[in-house]
């Protein structure tokens, strides 16, 4: 996989990307990152990317030329690099909100290139919108620039990569694989604080183990995010489960 961000910053992207699951996954030739600052494409000595906006209002908005061009050269440098196909997307509080059901499908797609927009300042000038393929949020806030969600959206992307997890169970397990909260987690010591482990992950009995945080991930679901299982639904065998859970509390 081929990611290309288009940042003013590039650096920032650059020293986050060498870290964690996203740096090794980086270090193993999972994914590849090349990054295009807009400044580099600006026509005027002072490398200007952004101007005030037409019809008045606070702050700067992203000028098309400078980032048209940027985004132009990476998607042409995707192409020559062999991505079967290259999608544009940019990062935005007004994109659709990103699901774990959206990240599987961009980090499974075969030969895949992805130019990643990181807009500053008020936006980007919305006459860029033919050059995007799709806007995508990570939350409803904002901050001060595309480059932390599109480190998000990289990091989401290579732990899905295979080879990039020492146990490729981890990706398998976690928060919405299934569309679930994951499960509570216990490690040593075995009492902390007067809290006890559960007895049950002391058992040694697997399929009672894995019944248990199937239940505990189903219960933290339905206090924490109800939205998420009334999307998913309830099986017979789980519903009996949260009963049998109820009745031992």
């Amino acid at each position: 996989m081929r990611i290309d961000v288009v940042t003013l910053f590039p650096e920032m992207v650059e020293h986050a990307t060498r870290f964690g699951v996203t740096g090794r996954a980086r270090e193993r030739a999972l994914w590849r990152l090349h990054l295009w600052n807009p400044r580099d494409f600006a026509s005027d000595a002072h490398r200007t990317v952004d101007d005030r906006p037409y019809g008045g209002g606070p702050g700067m908005v992203m000028m098309p030329g400078p980032l048209a061009a940027a985004i132009d050269a990476a998607r042409a440098a995707q192409r020559a690099d062999g991505c079967a196909t290259t999608r544009t997307i940019h990062l935005t509080p007004a994109g659709t909100p990103l699901a774990h059901a959206r990240v599987m499908a961009l980090a499974h797609a075969p030969a895949a290139g992805y130019v990643l927009v990181a807009g500053r300042y008020e936006g980007i000038d919305e006459r860029l919108a033919a050059r995007l393929d799709e806007e995508m949020s990570i939350g409803d806030f904002v901050v001060s620039g595309g480059e932390l969600p599109a480190l998000m959206l990289i990091d989401a992307l290579a732990r899905q990569l295979p080879g990039a997890l020492n146990d490729a169970q981890s990706a398998v397990q976690e928060s919405f694989a299934a569309g679930l909260l994951d499960c509570p987690h216990y490690t040593r010591p075995e009492v902390y604080a007067g809290e006890a482990v559960p007895a049950v992950l002391l058992s040694g009995d697997h399929a009672r183990i894995a019944r248990w945080r199937h239940a505990q991930a189903l219960r933290r679901t339905r206090a924490r995010r109800p939205d998420l299982l009334a999307a998913r639904g309830l099986s017979a065998d789980e519903l009996r489960l949260l009963a049998e859970e109820a009745a031992e509390d």
